[in-house]
């Protein structure tokens, strides 16, 4: 995912070129950029739609990606879909994740993909896993949940 809006950095100093979307204001806040990028990413518009339609409220909490996980996966017989529902998917559980995990932000790489960066340092490709998700419903979205908060 390319965020234009986020500017172009150079590598230097061992920097990889990623922005981490977690930075404090004075007032222990994230400053509105931080705030936007997080929104933007949270959006997850089809998923959010699909959800809906099989009465799955999407509230940014861990039980809702229990909700999602039992949800019939007509999705897989559209192959248009199927990428863009995996997409929204990984950014969900990015969002739930960033949302409810101590120290957990959001972070875009330099090839522009969104990961999230833990506390602990380690960093988990939230797409890719949305995107298993999505074709195989392996692994479960509340299965990775509970291993990446365990961390």
């Amino acid at each position: 995912m390319n965020l234009p809006f986020l500017g172009h950095r150079h590598k230097k100093n061992g920097d990889d070129g990623g922005a981490l979307v977690r930075a404090r204001s004075s007032a222990g806040r994230p400053p509105a950029d931080a705030e936007a990028v997080a929104a933007l990413l949270s959006e997850c518009e089809l998923l959010r739609s699909q959800a809906t339609r099989a009465g799955v409220l999407l509230d940014d909490t861990p039980a809702s990606l229990e909700a999602l996980d039992q949800l019939v996966p007509r999705w897989r017989d559209d192959a248009e879909t199927l990428p863009w529902l995996g997409h929204d998917a990984g950014l969900y559980l990015g969002t739930v994740v960033v949302r409810t995990v101590p120290g957990a932000a959001w972070r875009i790489r330099s090839d522009g993909e969104p990961v999230v960066r833990l506390a602990s340092g380690r960093e988990v490709e939230v797409g890719a896993a949305g995107q298993d998700w999505a074709a195989s419903g392996v692994p479960e979205l509340s299965q990775l949940y509970a291993e990446i908060a365990e961390t």
